[in-house]
């Protein structure tokens, strides 16, 4: 039995200080303290406030604690079970299984707080691999790069969500590794989610990991830490290639802010905690690949009131390597996925990496989109009779191309009526060659 520690002296919501007894040793951050009477409950050391007095974090914001409970220090940080027998399941973010299933065996557990790998550790690690999805748009636009980060990115109901479920019926199979991280969204939508991958048989080779919106913020926090601890030691020990779906990356990023305002740290101009920047680098470094293996992560991110330019979303932005933005003004024309090609970029759709045609092809459509774009307006004042020849030619050569990256999906199938398709990209870059060169010639 492990020695009292500390009393706890003071409650302030999911802040809990804990005063310890005269002459203890130094406790490091991160560490785990444990309530006597109640080991369900997790208290997180974030810093000493002086030389008595420890400030913590009830992780899992449990009320069955007062004043006056004894402490104990477990001398551990949270920890994530690992393992093959892993999958299938269902992950909090201190590493508890919440599918109501039999209690996980695995002994082994690795805990939450990995250091990145090192960048030069990483050169060469891997051979460039285009990863197919199946959706035109996207193995065009902002192909899938083995080992990359790519962001969905849109405001509120213009289909990030759906997206991302066709991207895992598309591009997870059977055999191959798949992880999920819902962070902050509703819980209809997980065990929607959750029921959808069951009947397609996929549980067996994906984990999931969910902090939604009625968990405190700091579980919504760490569930990004959680998930991407296992993914490592399946990346390093198992040899895996994992798939990881973030849904929504944004929340992690509110869930920080929150807790940061309830620890009463001063924000930045933006609004946001000041640790905005080193707290995304810190997790977005360790989804990536080694000599080992690899992580390809896809995540969501919201954009409040429809503004690209807020500092959170550019904060992300700017740590990914491609990011496809979605347009309710897209999404309102009936066009799915609603992405708007003159604002999605990506890092990956260059020669060494997609070949010379593909990318001579997404220069030519960017450039008519563009034009297209300024051409708009006019059309909208005067009509496209009034347009010069050549520039009724490429309005009408963009006009096509809008619409063949229209695309039906299977996971919509039971609203729409329309059966799902799945393109290839050899497929979608002849599609492309048709449209140009047919209306030119």
């Amino acid at each position: 039995m492990k020695e009292q520690f500390g009393r706890i002296s003071a409650i302030r919501g999911s802040v809990v200080k804990v005063t310890v007894e005269p002459d203890s040793p130094e406790i490091a951050t991160k560490t785990i303290l444990s309530v006597v009477g109640a080991p369900h409950v997790f208290l997180e050391v974030q810093y000493y406030s002086d030389q008595t007095d420890i400030v913590c974090l009830n992780l899992k914001g449990d009320p069955g604690i007062k004043r006056g409970d004894s402490v104990t220090n477990t001398g551990q940080t949270v920890t994530v079970p690992v393992g093959r027998e892993a999958l299938g399941r269902i992950f909090n973010a201190v590493g508890e299984t919440v599918d109501g299933g039999e209690p996980i065996k695995l002994k082994d557990r690795r805990s939450i707080y990995q250091v990145a790998p090192h960048p030069l550790s990483m050169i060469g690690a891997q051979t460039p691999q285009i990863l197919e999805t199946g959706i035109k748009a996207i193995d065009f636009f902002t192909p899938f790069l083995k080992g990359s980060k790519i962001g969905i990115i849109g405001g509120a109901g213009v289909g990030k969500t759906v997206l991302t479920m066709e991207l895992m019926h598309n591009i997870t199979r059977p055999g191959r590794l798949a992880f999920f991280l819902g962070i902050g969204e509703r819980i209809r939508e997980g065990y929607e989610l959750y029921q959808t991958l069951k009947k397609q048989n996929l549980l067996d080779s994906l984990v999931m990991f969910f902090a939604q919106m009625n968990e405190p913020a700091a579980m919504r926090v760490m569930i990004g830490a959680t998930a991407a601890a296992m993914a490592e030691d399946f990346r390093d020990n198992q040899k895996a290639d994992v798939l990881c779906f973030i849904d929504n990356i944004y929340r992690q990023v509110q869930a920080g802010n929150e807790l940061s305002t309830t620890m009463g740290r001063v924000s930045s101009e933006g609004g946001y905690q000041t640790s905005l920047f080193s707290d995304l680098l810190r997790f977005q470094d360790r989804l990536t690949s080694n000599e080992n293996g690899s992580i390809t992560s896809i995540q969501t991110i919201y954009v409040p009131a429809d503004d690209l330019s807020d500092p959170a979303v550019q904060e992300i932005s700017q740590q990914l390597d491609a990011v496809l933005v979605l347009s309710r003004s897209v999404a309102e024309k009936g066009i799915h996925p609603s992405i708007d090609i003159v604002r999605t970029t990506s890092a990956v759709v260059a020669p060494e990496f997609v070949g010379e045609r593909h990318f001579n092809l997404v220069t030519i459509v960017k450039t008519l989109m563009d034009k297209y774009q300024r051409l708009h307006n006019v059309v909208e004042i005067v009509g496209e009779n009034e347009l010069a020849a050549k520039d009724h030619q490429d309005y009408k050569i963009a006009q096509s191309l809008i619409s063949f990256f229209s695309q039906n999906m299977f996971v919509t199938e039971d609203i729409t009526g329309q059966p799902g398709e799945y393109v290839t990209r050899e497929d979608t870059l002849k599609g492309v060659e048709e449209i140009i060169i047919g209306a030119r010639s």
